[in-house]
């Protein structure tokens, strides 16, 4: 069933309509009858199209962890020239593991600069990562800041794992292979490893946000609710998948050949072809991109006393092989009430054998009322390094009245969470120019003494 929703946040209208349900297996087709009944690959699929499989996981997968989807298309993928390197010059976007730095030290950036002059592809900037992308283990962690649409005749698409897109500044309008999706501020979409996609800006439009990438053999999914329930978090309903949408190039007048970039172990490499990638009629399965509008979310939390983990925020998460940790997991921080009784209400001081990277979309995070952690902007907490409320926060929050109070209002932030040490990159580190090398004594320095000594002792 196709959908469309809307909310108040936004100030642009999304042009397109939706299939809605993750991970659902869906069917869609541009015109009718081109999805074959009855079969996968026939010998003569309708209106002369090529069927071919995309395959998300390993043919032998479990069902429920199984991904892949049946494509309708003018022509095959296939049909292109070889594939070369593009020059260091024109960047290798992955740096190799041995170039992370892994630090214990509380790492924040103030806001990322726009750059007007690139666009999704050339504006990508990897700050953090870990693991190997041969391996299928690990993740990425980007910041793109572009001021331009690709060009026309360009495509991508990755390699070496799923792409989850945070917009912070600027909608997005991308087109995919499966279908169209408009994605702006307050909604994140995920491309899975492999869909080739474009990403044009609306006139006069300038875009900056954040990418989580996962290499692992795995792929987002919902989070267990276990004793929450049937319901709750993020509802499978609320994701919207893209309907099929194609185009013909052999009837446009004139027209480049198709330009198709990807990203193979971290470096990028270009093809050329005489059609387009987007010349798919009619498509089925389960394996595509797909948004969510974070507005949505149903927040749970505590009616009685104490903050819980921030896991109760978790969106999407991408399971590592380990039962109960994560290569990565999606959470937000969204509006919500707090009515904890005799509770410290911010989230507490901690030290975590996870990783905790953050970004804010809009507005300001209650647990940084002293400033510093802007919308654009980021921090990272890696494994163990101590982190918590800064001295402002925790000042107002051990001596406030603590009637029932609404936190978040007009914010969004957010938390990239993983089990691997996460390291630095050299533009994470230098290159942005951003990182606030004062953040622990602006944040932690000030917190005052309250331990008093009983007397006698």
């Amino acid at each position: 069933m196709a959908s469309k929703t809307e909310s108040s946040v936004f100030t642009a209208e999304d042009p397109y309509t939706y299939l809605s349900g993750f991970p659902s297996h869906h069917s869609t087709e541009a015109l009718p009858d081109a999805l074959p009944l009855g079969r996968n690959s026939p010998q003569k699929p309708a209106y002369g199209l090529y069927a071919e499989k995309l395959s998300g996981s390993a043919f032998t997968a479990p069902r429920h962890t199984n991904r892949q989807s049946w494509l309708y298309r003018i022509l095959p993928s296939a049909s292109h020239t070889p594939f070369t390197a593009l020059l260091a010059s024109e960047r290798t976007v992955h740096p190799r593991p041995a170039q992370f730095r892994h630090l214990p030290n509380q790492l924040r950036w103030s806001p990322f600069d726009h750059d007007p002059e690139a666009d999704f592809i050339s504006g990508l900037h990897m700050i953090a990562g870990a693991g190997d992308v041969s391996l299928k283990e690990g993740l990425g962690i980007y910041i793109y800041a572009c001021g331009r649409s690709m060009a026309p005749n360009a495509a991508f698409y990755n390699t070496d794992g799923d792409l989850l897109i945070v917009p912070q500044t600027g909608s997005l309008d991308i087109r995919t292979e499966l279908g169209r999706l408009f994605v702006r501020p307050h909604e994140i979409a995920v491309v899975p490893r492999g869909v080739r996609f474009h990403v044009a800006l609306p006139a006069g439009e300038k875009a900056r946000g954040y990418i989580l990438e996962t290499f692992s053999q795995g792929h987002f999914e919902l989070p267990e609710l276990g004793p929450i329930g049937s319901n709750g978090l993020a509802n499978p309903r609320d994701f919207q998948v893209p309907v099929a949408s194609f185009e013909d190039v052999a009837a446009r007048p004139v027209w480049e050949p198709f330009r198709i970039t990807t990203k193979c172990d971290g470096s990028l490499f270009e093809a050329t072809q005489p059609h387009s990638p987007w010349d798919v009629v009619a498509w089925h399965g389960n394996y595509y991109p797909y948004k969510y509008n974070l507005a949505l979310f149903n927040t749970i939390g505590s009616i009685s006393y104490d903050h819980p983990d921030p896991s109760i925020f978790t969106v999407l998460t991408c399971p590592s092989p380990v039962s109960g940790t994560a290569v990565a997991d999606f959470v937000i921080f969204p509006p919500r009430w707090l009515v904890g009784e005799d509770t410290f209400r911010p989230p507490w001081y901690h030290r975590n054998t996870m990783s905790e990277f953050m970004g804010l979309i809009a507005g300001d995070y209650d647990a940084k009322e002293g400033g510093g952690f802007e919308p654009g902007g980021a921090s990272l907490h890696n494994v163990m390094s101590a982190h918590g409320p800064d001295a402002t926060t925790a000042e107002t929050a051990s001596e406030a009245e603590q009637p029932p109070m609404k936190v978040g209002a007009g914010s969004m932030a957010f938390m990239f969470e993983s089990v691997y040490c996460v390291g630095v990159t050299e533009w994470g580190r230098v290159g942005c120019g951003k990182v606030q090398e004062a953040y622990n004594q602006h944040s932690w320095t000030g917190v005052r003494r309250r331990f008093v000594m009983p007397k006698g002792s």
